[in-house]
């Protein structure tokens, strides 16, 4: 059996987009890839509105601009995680170094808890923040409401995708155990060793039996 590092093989495989397609964590990515989208988009383009007195714009949520600050931050970050990891997990396949792999399937582990967190915090702030909101402001009500959801949404994609990384990792672990023991030097292999000792002949090696012959060039006349 062909061995394995991480979910892949270690010989490195070509790309195969059918499969990658249908990967669980290529389609969570995906998802949370157009959850960010709709965030971020919707606060930097629907999310900050003026009053008629005056021309400065506010946050819809509560005239607080570092909730829209927030919330875009996370977004594009977000957004941006997704591609990369993409790509890496596109390319993945190909990287035959299992020390490699460990440090991109790390990466993928600590950033999805960190954005699960992120994710977490954005939409009680943001649920938090249009609860106070006033009344005037209903408007912005169908784009705040959007954010908020699609905020709880990404919570929820990047938690699963954190779940389908720590699998990744404990993979590699369990596949790669500190106990390996090199068959050259295991003692319980069912091979006999060798009957050779420290000399390079075997030990049963016994002398040729024209070793008792006359020494050529002693020659003896025949008798008559």
């Amino acid at each position: 059996m062909q061995s394995s590092a991480y979910g892949a093989s270690l010989a490195g495989g070509a790309f195969d987009l059918e499969n990658f397609v249908k990967q669980p964590q290529t389609i969570l990515r995906f998802l949370s890839w157009v959850f960010s989208i709709v965030v971020f988009a919707t606060i930097t383009g629907e999310g900050y509105t003026n009053s008629v007195t005056k021309d400065e714009t506010k946050c819809m949520f509560n005239s607080n601009d570092q909730a829209c600050s927030f919330g875009v931050g996370v977004g594009i970050l977000a957004f941006l995680g997704c591609v990369m990891f993409l790509i890496l997990d596109a390319y993945f396949p190909k990287i035959s170094n299992a020390t490699e792999r460990k440090y991109i399937v790390l990466g993928d582990l600590v950033f999805s808890v960190v954005w699960t967190f992120l994710w977490f915090i954005c939409f009680c702030f943001l649920a938090n923040q249009w609860s106070k909101t006033k009344p005037d402001a209903v408007v912005m009500a169908d784009a705040a409401r959007a954010v908020v959801a699609f905020s709880f949404f990404s919570n929820i994609t990047w938690a699963l995708l954190s779940y389908f990384a720590f699998g990744r990792y404990r993979q590699g672990v369990s596949d790669f155990s500190p106990d390996y023991t090199d068959p050259a030097n295991d003692h319980n292999t069912p091979y006999p060793a060798a009957q050779y000792g420290n000399s390079s002949e075997p030990t049963g090696y016994q002398q040729s039996p024209f070793s008792n012959q006359e020494t050529p060039g002693q020659y003896q006349p025949p008798s008559y």
